[in-house]
């Protein structure tokens, strides 16, 4: 018993000098990989995202060779061996997803978003996050299956289980069908241009940018800072607006109801002096039009364009405010009103000064008039 004990603790022994020396060779590596990665930025990206997972994947070794050859046979071996066998899966897929996710974000530095015209660098951006985590949930996928055919049960029931495979299969696809159809509508998404990340969308009633896309679900960053979650098959199977699919550059407009009386070249003017004092337009449209004249109002419809929803958004608000401001101060007898005017020709309503219509009344003077009146009043007093 004390040659095992013995054996067991210079085996702990070398196993803690090894993993010092691995701990020492990852510590300089990571400093060399963040050193080159000022040139080559994959290196720097593998330096920050695989150091954790790889020192758990080292340690998993190390105690997983050590339970080998320092424990004795027996059923503590077994079950420790186990143990560690699916520590090992776990941190090893852990490992496969952390350099996914240096590999990925070294792919989105090469697509900036940050420039004026960004359409394919969002469309890459879209497709390489989607792909990363489909294959990482693949890797999820293989590494639980792994551990799981470590168990000998599970071996054992394995060729029943092929057998029945198409009941099973039926059974989840029915149970996963929602899912499923999700997934495959995050995949629509990815490689059919439709949608992409920080798109100007409408949906729902709801105006904002495309914030997140998964394979389940799609993130709507609202005006408001509010957070729109849609399940990406949803989404999908309803229409919605895109104001940056092909271009970010909009157009807007701006409706007014004045008077008949505007003059409306003075007002094209004024449009054309407040457009050209500001940068949030783009100097692309610029339209007015009287587009309806009912009843006692004229509407008139300035068109106007910026290189984005949101600068759009404030161009039509200034447009709008320095109009209204521009016809109350210029030509305030233009601002919308209810008049009511003699119509020439129309005959003047009596006053009381004006002479009795005999024929107009029921009970009077005239002879009908005062015989209706002897009869229901009586006799007229003198």
């Amino acid at each position: 018993m004390s040659g095992s004990w013995l054996r067991i603790v210079v085996a702990l022994g070398v196993a803690a000098v090894v993993f010092g020396l691995f701990l020492a060779v990852e510590y300089v590596l990571r400093r060399v990989l963040r050193r080159l990665g000022q040139r080559a930025t994959v290196l720097g990206e593998l330096a920050e995202h695989i150091h954790a997972p790889l020192r758990w994947f080292g340690a998993m070794v190390v105690l997983r060779i050590t339970v080998l050859v320092a424990l004795p046979t027996g059923s503590w071996r077994n079950v420790t061996s186990h143990v560690l066998t699916l520590a090992l899966i776990g941190t090893g897929a852990w490992l496969l997803a952390g350099v996914l996710t240096a590999i990925e974000q070294t792919m989105l530095g090469r697509w900036r978003v940050d420039v004026a015209d960004n359409r394919h660098a969002r469309r890459m951006q879209t497709q390489i996050r989607l792909v990363r985590r489909v294959i990482v949930a693949a890797i999820a996928v293989i590494a639980l299956g792994a551990m799981l055919m470590t168990f000998p049960g599970l071996r054992t029931a394995g060729t029943s289980l092929l057998a029945s495979a198409g009941v099973i299969g039926a059974i989840a696809a029915l149970a996963a069908q929602s899912l499923l159809r999700n997934v495959f509508a995050g995949l629509q998404i990815a490689f059919s241009d439709a949608i992409r990340l920080d798109d100007v969308v409408i949906v729902e009633n709801e105006w904002g940018r495309v914030e997140d896309i998964t394979l389940t679900y799609l993130v709507v960053h609202l005006w408001d800072d509010r957070r729109l979650v849609i399940p990406t098959a949803q989404f999908m199977s309803q229409p919605f607006e895109n104001w940056t699919r092909r271009d970010a550059a909009l157009l807007g407009t701006v409706e007014l109801d004045v008077d008949w009386t505007m003059p409306v070249d003075e007002m094209r003017d004024e449009l054309r002096r407040i457009l050209e004092s500001t940068d949030l337009w783009d100097g692309r449209v610029r339209v007015l039009q009287v587009t309806d004249a009912t009843h006692t109002l004229v509407r008139v419809r300035a068109l106007v364009s910026a290189v984005d929803a949101g600068t759009l958004w404030d161009l039509r608000c200034l447009v709008r405010e320095q109009l209204v401001q521009w016809v109350r101060g210029k030509h305030p007898y233009a601002v919308p009103r209810l008049r009511a005017e003699q119509v020439p020709g129309t005959p003047v309503r009596r006053g009381e000064d004006s002479a009795p219509d005999h024929d107009a009344r029921v009970f009077g003077d005239s002879v009908d008039g005062l015989v209706r009146e002897h009869a229901f009043n009586g006799p007229r007093k003198a």
